[in-house]
């Protein structure tokens, strides 16, 4: 169960935001390519579904996320992620649900690759009131491959990895106070992959 806190800020605040005593060293830096793929009839959008192929550094991973519910930045929603073969989407070695494995392995002969998104992630682990939580700052672009269709990716995300999740809108408050004066961290309900999606749309 993926627990998130997704917030979007201008790009032109992020010096200001990587200025902040909490954020002095990133754990890591890393560029990741996303394809999504969805059935020529939008199975998955219909079911509010997100399956994707992540190249992460030399690893390629392939990631299932389920519908699920988002309110002020703040989504709950199952997710399964593991090491893949490119176009494999062998979803029976992957998710730990009999139906909804076999359902995605009905579908796979279907799916296809619909949009990507490509961005730089500056990582960080943080420990905030009692919780464990990875801040990711995710900085690229949302594309859709044969087409001039694209739209900036500038977004902070902080994933709960354990303790109470009021520790990420604690955090979200602490970060938005600078040394530099205070920027604005927006919640976003919208998630990469249904701004990948609504951009798809305007592209047929």
């Amino acid at each position: 169960m993926e627990t998130e806190l997704k917030l979007s800020l201008d790009a032109a605040e992020v010096p200001r935001l990587l200025s902040h005593p909490l954020l002095r060293q990133p754990v890591d830096t890393l560029r990741l390519f996303n394809t999504y793929f969805d059935t020529p009839e939008l199975d998955l959008k219909a079911r509010r579904m997100a399956v994707r192929e992540r190249l992460a550094g030399e690893q390629w991973l392939l990631t299932v996320k389920t519908a699920g519910h988002s309110e002020n930045g703040l989504s709950r929603r199952q997710e399964w992620e593991g090491q893949t073969t490119p176009g494999a989407l062998q979803f029976d070695e992957l998710i730990d649900d009999a139906a909804l494995a076999t359902d995605l392995m009905t579908l796979r002969p279907a799916l296809q690759p619909l949009f990507a998104t490509d961005f730089e992630r500056q990582r960080w682990v943080l420990e905030h009131e009692g919780a464990h939580i990875e801040v990711a700052l995710d900085r690229g672009l949302i594309h859709v491959p044969g087409n001039a269709l694209s739209e900036p990716i500038v977004e902070l995300e902080l994933e709960l990895l354990s303790g109470h999740e009021a520790a990420l809108t604690a955090l979200a408050a602490a970060l938005r106070h600078t040394p530099q004066g205070t920027i604005a961290l927006t919640p976003s309900d919208t998630s990469k992959a249904q701004r990948g999606m609504a951009l798809w749309a305007q592209s047929r």
